[in-house]
């Protein structure tokens, strides 16, 4: 797969059509969907060289340079990979009717406990250890 699919296929996944679908009309309101997109990705390639086993990276500088100079450059075999990943969270969407617009914010019920839970061990965590301390 050469790099242009590579990087269409990435755009296509992190984008607003992913967490919403695309806008549209109805009974005469524009719904506009707005999510936050964030990714990345990353690649490398590495070449192998052939020849003399021997001069590694443990070996004198002197068989280390002759086996370079015995071997070109090109030899051998080219070894490449690469990765990408991405977050696509639904934020809201613009409500459009006539010449009002109108901000409706997705509420992600799973965030919101996961957050609340969090924030309670915290304190609990907080209190014990207060609690100890003023103890001794």
């Amino acid at each position: 797969m050469d790099a242009e699919n590579l990087l269409a296929k990435v755009t296509d996944n992190l984008s607003v059509r992913r967490a919403f679908g695309t806008a549209y009309e109805k009974d005469g309101m524009l719904i506009i969907p707005v999510a936050i997109v964030a990714g990345g990705g990353g690649g490398g390639t590495s070449r192998t060289r052939r020849g003399n086993v021997a001069a590694g990276p443990d070996s004198p500088p002197e068989e280390g340079a002759a086996a370079q100079d015995a071997t070109p450059r090109d030899s051998g075999r080219a070894d490449a990979g690469g990765g990408s990943g991405g977050l696509v969270l639904p934020s809201g969407i613009y409500v459009v009717r006539g010449d009002q617009v109108r901000w409706v914010p997705a509420v992600d019920v799973t965030i919101a406990v996961l957050a609340s839970l969090s924030l309670v061990r915290m304190l609990a965590r907080t209190w014990t250890r207060q609690r100890r301390h003023r103890g001794s």
